[in-house]
């Protein structure tokens, strides 16, 4: 198997290169990766996807079985495959760091290489940066709907492959998940694991009530118990009692999950059951085709719960499966450059964030030239590569994780809300106003 991630990207990628090279274009040109319009109910982003993209810029070469499968296809010739075998990722970039909060326009990746460099990585940028903005921007979501409360990645079953399990787990955690269930991304990146039972557990036994017992036994301290397999609240008086007696052998019982039903109505009933039998200390978790506005409905309606488990709709966007993430030339060796496509239309020359805070709140960002006069403001495009190399290791998914928890506790409260697309001012500095009307007027 090829594992070369270099050939993972569209076709058109090289052919432009293969044009490029022919031509002899081999100056410098600078791409932006940023998010046109936020989808409906969508009132920003976190960011997340950096660390990937920097791992594949670091290593990006072409293996033999690539230069052998490109010179299969008849489209380019040996000088241009030969450029191939000695391309590496030279350039820099600058990036938005993950977990922060970014909005639409904004860049959150600044490439600028050679030609031919900036290029050919778009696709794989495109696709790493979008999945796991977009998955982190549902979590994070999800964390505000959870109001304090933990939430768990279930996702993987249901993602749309093994690597979108894998990255859809990181992401989570980025965007306030306390644990993934997936335990490969728990051996990658350190994210703490957590798991329960199945109903198929539960069923390998005559009795449900052994059927706990065993589990609780085997795993003191940590168990939770799958209890609607039957008939939830009977499942909960099992659960109680097993949770009774081993409590008198100093086995704490951790928690009960719901996974079906009305859990407005069950999520109560299970708790009398529980207080009922002494059983205060155990918990309520959740989960089936739970989202942020599940979330928000169950705990609006005074559901004891816990904890939740979130699958389905966190790993592949839910409501909003999809971002329209573009990487755009905006300057090359002839200078500042722009499109004009209708509904497409792009901003030109390299440009900085900078972020305005009031009072402890975000206030406004302004898009600026990187080369005119900082205005007010903190600039959030921050180094991350120099010729070819990250300038700084990698940071834990921990500091990420809190950076994206203080940068959502700084949210306007309107941006908050659940529903609904609510504006947060994003203004172009009159430097950068100025350039985009010139270069317009000189197009038409």
């Amino acid at each position: 198997m090829n594992d070369s991630p270099a050939l993972l990207t569209d076709l058109y990628e090289f052919t432009m290169g293969a044009a490029y090279h022919a031509a002899g274009m081999e100056g410098t040109a600078t791409f932006e990766l940023f998010v046109r319009e936020l989808p409906a109910d969508r009132s920003f982003l976190v960011t997340a996807g950096l660390e990937s993209a920097l791992a594949y810029l670091e290593t990006l070469a072409f293996t033999a079985a690539d230069l052998a499968y490109l010179r299969s296809l008849a489209l380019f010739d040996e000088g241009f495959l030969a450029r191939l075998a000695a391309l590496r990722f030279t350039g820099e970039a600058w990036a938005i760091a993950e977990g922060r909060i970014a909005f639409a326009r904004e860049p959150l990746l600044v490439v600028r290489a050679p030609l031919l460099e900036a290029q050919l990585v778009e696709t794989f940028l495109l696709n790493c940066m979008t999945f796991q903005t977009l998955v982190a921007s549902k979590a994070a979501r999800i964390a505000l709907a959870c109001a304090g409360r933990p939430f768990v990645d279930f996702s993987a079953r249901r993602d749309h492959g093994p690597d979108a399990a894998l990255l859809a787990a990181r992401a989570a955690f980025v965007g306030g998940a306390s644990a993934t269930a997936t335990v490969l991304a728990g051996q990658r990146w350190g994210i703490p694991l957590s798991g329960t039972m199945a109903h198929s557990y539960v069923m390998a036994f005559a009795d449900e009530e052994e059927a706990f017992r065993r589990f609780a036994r085997l795993f003191p301290g940590r168990a939770v118990l799958l209890i609607d397999t039957w008939d939830t609240v009977e499942g909960a008086r099992r659960a109680a009692r097993v949770a009774h007696e081993l409590a008198a052998e100093g086995n704490l019982v951790r928690g009960v999950r719901l996974d079906s039903g009305d859990l407005l109505a069950l999520a109560p009933a299970v708790r009398r059951v529980l207080d009922e039998a002494g059983c205060r200390e155990v918990q309520i978790i959740v989960s089936g085709d739970l989202d942020e506005h599940r979330i928000a409905e169950l705990l609006a309606g005074g559901a004891p719960i816990d904890a939740f488990g979130v699958g389905t709709r966190l790993g592949t966007g839910g409501d909003a499966p999809t971002l329209g993430t573009v990487y755009k030339l905006v300057e090359d060796a002839g200078g500042p450059r722009m499109k004009l496509s209708t509904g497409k239309a792009t901003l030109p020359g390299r440009k900085q964030v900078y972020r305005q805070v009031d009072g402890g709140v975000l206030g406004r960002d302004v898009l600026a030239l990187a080369e005119e006069p900082a205005p007010a403001g903190e600039p959030l495009l921050l180094p991350v590569m120099r010729e070819g190399r990250r300038v700084a290791r990698p940071e834990s998914l921990v500091e990420v994780q809190r950076r994206c928890r203080e940068e959502l506790a700084r949210l306007p409260e309107s941006l908050r809300a659940l529903r609904g697309r609510r504006p947060y001012p994003v203004e172009l500095s009159p430097a950068l106003q100025a350039l985009a009307t010139r270069l317009a007027a000189q197009r038409r």
